[in-house]
C-alpha cells in the first residue's frame, strides 16, 4: 500500500469514528469513555488541534472542539451531556488524579 493510500484510508477511519462518537452514540458520555478507554472527544479534538498546530496551522481548544463537535462545545453540552454519576466521579478521579 502506498502512502497515500494509507493515509486516505486512516483518515476515512477517522471520519467514521467521529460519526459515529457524534451521530451514533452522542449518548455515549464522555467521562465514560475517559474510565472505560483512557480517551473521549475532548481528546479527538485536542489531538485534531494539535495536529493542525504542528502543520503551522493557528487553532485553540475552542476551534478545535468546534471542528471536532461540529459545533461550538457548550452546545453540544447543553444537547447531549448529562450529570456523571458520583461513581463515574470516582472512577475518573482514581484513575486521572
Amino acid at each position: 500500500m502506498d502512502d497515500q493510500t494509507r493515509i486516505e484510508i486512516e483518515a476515512a477511519a477517522f471520519r467514521r469514528l467521529q460519526h459515529h462518537l457524534m451521530q451514533d452514540r452522542p449518548d455515549a458520555q464522555n467521562i465514560d469513555m475517559m474510565n472505560l478507554a483512557g480517551f473521549c472527544r475532548n481528546c479527538l479534538s485536542r489531538w485534531y488541534q494539535e495536529a493542525a498546530n504542528e502543520r503551522g496551522i493557528e487553532m485553540d481548544k475552542d476551534a478545535g472542539r468546534e471542528a471536532f463537535y461540529g459545533m461550538p462545545f457548550a452546545e453540544w453540552k447543553a444537547k447531549h451531556q448529562t450529570e456523571a454519576s458520583p461513581e463515574a466521579q470516582e472512577a475518573f478521579k482514581a484513575s486521572h488524579g
